[in-house]
């Protein structure tokens, strides 16, 4: 973008701070801005009328989430919940109307992370009827690792059994067990609360 575009974009910008398990988008409601997560991790679900949650992707520092909805207009159709103290940043809808009608490099960028986000649901859904559970965990994992849509993920990804079982639709003491076959291949390292992913490639090659 040219040197105005960014400071414009810089200048609208607002930073939000979310307390665990804090709302920081709520279904039904007007998108009024592009979210960014620089610290912590959103957990992207919508909840059943009996109350069960389905996560459709988790954000990681450095990932943004919500420009569907703001390309269509419409109402949000998921909630985005702050898995743990996390900080966000916004771009408000205004000045992101105002990037896609005036820069070609900014709409460059919003084709390929729609494309890239589009990927990302189809092999969800591919996986989920193709694979065993565990090779489910896996892909669901390396699916945070993302590097256009997660540019920034270290190795270490902040997310607990219970989240990693919404993600992939398998329940917990399946995820336990998944998880301590990929520590004893050598693949991650398990801490409560967290994972550290040591080898990314093989996690992307595990079925």
């Amino acid at each position: 973008m040219t040197q105005a575009e960014q400071a414009t974009a810089f200048d609208a910008l607002y930073v939000r701070k979310h307390e665990a398990h804090a709302y920081v988008c709520q279904r039904n409601e007007i998108a009024d801005s592009w979210v960014g997560v620089m610290e912590g991790f959103l957990r992207v679900q919508d909840t059943t009328a009996d109350g069960k949650v389905i996560m459709f992707t988790g954000v990681a520092p450095g990932g943004w989430i919500g420009e569907g909805s703001l390309l269509k207009p419409e109402h949000r159709k998921y909630e985005i919940i702050a898995t743990r103290p996390t900080v966000t940043v916004h771009l408000p809808r205004k000045t992101f109307g105002w990037l896609l009608e005036r820069s070609i490099p900014f709409n460059h960028f919003m084709m390929s992370h729609l494309n890239e986000r589009l990927g990302q649901f189809i092999a969800m859904v591919k996986f989920d009827r193709m694979l065993e559970p565990t090779a489910r965990v896996t892909r669901g994992i390396s699916s945070l690792f993302h590097p256009v849509l997660y540019p920034n993920t270290d190795s270490t990804l902040n997310i607990n059994q219970e989240e990693i079982g919404w993600l992939v639709g398998v329940s917990r003491s399946r995820v336990n067990t998944a998880l301590n076959e990929l520590e004893a291949a050598g693949l991650i390292q398990r801490g409560y609360g967290f994972i550290v992913v040591l080898d990314r490639q093989g996690m992307a090659r595990y079925s």
